[in-house]
């Protein structure tokens, strides 16, 4: 393995305990801050930076001209690099907010069940998609104008509010890399994805976490994907590939130690699917996001 280049920094952002919300507008060439953590939820907003790599977790993308991101996950990695970026005329702003005066009281309002939906969404990372941005942006411009600070926090929920109504937001990093929780699905879902967690480092079939559940093979199938979204097997590989991941990015385990430890035993099969849900394969991931956690 080669020496570790990347540095993942925990940044001290400038918001005040006095402060609902920091707002920052920056005109820039290029990206040139390290991948990065802190407590803070942010939404960063890019304009003209196609080409440039975002990471956020263990999801590795190549951004468009315009570009939408919430993270409300303190623990979650994430950056912009260059990559294939034609340094130009960026521009980039960024809105961070403590989740402490969104109270768990407040967003459980009817008003604000689909912000609060966003919210425990974005523990993932959630990317917008064009649509939503060009009928977001106005929003986010309005609020680098505002002075007042109270008119900024109204712009802000306004903000919040358009964008928890978005359908087409797509999670970015793995549920296991971002340590998400399942603290919304059913006691069932719940026993079950424990279960697949503790023992997805061998065979698993089906019908074993069906009897787990006191259900048929048939009904959980159904049940599991009405509440999940995916199938067992294709929730099986996700959880895997996270570990994978975070193996890949914590340990100097081989490739081949770590497919045989996270449930594969094949190596070319490991990798093939490892490519279909990364882009790249587990070589290819680990040298991309090579690092060495540094606190400042």
């Amino acid at each position: 393995m080669t020496t570790p280049k990347n540095t993942v920094l925990h940044e001290i952002t400038p918001i005040s305990e006095s402060d609902c919300l920091y707002v920052i507008e920056r005109k820039k060439a290029d990206f040139n801050y390290p991948i990065h953590t802190h407590k803070e939820f942010e939404i960063n907003y890019i304009e003209n930076a196609k080409g440039a790599e975002r990471v956020v977790g263990d999801s590795i993308e190549e951004i468009g001209d315009y570009e939408l991101v919430m993270i409300s996950n303190g623990n979650l990695e994430h950056g912009w690099r260059n990559h294939n970026l034609v340094p130009g005329n960026i521009r980039e702003v960024t809105i961070q907010f403590s989740g402490d005066w969104l109270s768990e009281k407040l967003l459980g309002k009817d008003q604000f069940s689909s912000i609060n939906n966003m919210l425990k969404n974005g523990n993932k990372g959630l990317a917008f998609s064009l649509s939503s941005i060009l009928k977001i942006r106005s929003l986010i411009n309005s609020l680098t104008c505002e002075e007042k600070g109270f008119y900024s926090v109204i712009t802000f929920l306004s903000l919040l509010y358009e964008m928890s109504l978005a359908r087409d937001t797509r999670a970015l990093s793995s549920s296991c890399f971002a340590n998400a929780d399942a603290n919304v699905l059913s006691r069932r879902i719940r026993l079950v994805d424990d279960y697949i967690k503790k023992n997805y480092m061998r065979d698993l079939t089906l019908r074993e976490v069906a009897e787990l559940a006191n259900m048929s093979e048939g009904a959980f199938s159904r049940f599991f994907s009405q509440h999940t979204g995916r199938s067992f097997t294709e929730y099986l590989i996700d959880i895997r590939i996270g570990m994978v991941t975070r193996m890949l990015i914590d340990t100097n385990k081989t490739v081949a130690e770590i497919c045989f430890e996270c449930g594969y035993n094949n190596i070319s099969n490991f990798n093939r699917i490892f490519k279909k849900k990364k882009g790249r394969t587990p070589h290819e991931f680990r040298e991309m996001y090579c690092k060495k956690k540094t606190i400042v």
